[in-house]
């Protein structure tokens, strides 16, 4: 009684990967879809103006001097929001009243 189930899976599998093949003709022979060629034989072709463009060569000492650049700026931020701190909190204790 176990054997039929598993008859069935094999026998679907079996009409399944028959039903995967396209022929019209079953004594047609198959054909390949590509062609290799030896590279010697092929056309010189021109570079496509479709094609993309090259990587921009990229200066080492200009993306170094650029990341220094925005580390300055960074530290100047940093100092000028310090001052700004700084200058409000000395505003802030002038203004304190006396405790009585």
């Amino acid at each position: 009684m176990k054997k039929y189930p598993s008859l069935a899976i094999v026998a679907a599998a079996a009409l399944a990967l028959s039903a995967c093949g396209k022929s019209d003709d079953a004594s047609e022979a198959a054909e390949e879809d590509t062609v290799e060629m030896p590279a010697d034989e092929l056309p010189a072709m021109e570079p496509s103006a479709a094609a993309p463009a090259p990587a921009p060569v990229v200066d080492a000492s200009a993306a170094a001097d650029a990341e220094a650049d925005a580390v300055r700026d960074t530290a100047n931020s940093a100092a000028a929001v310090a001052a700004a701190a700084q200058a409000a909190a000395a505003e802030g204790e002038g203004d304190e009243a006396p405790a009585q």
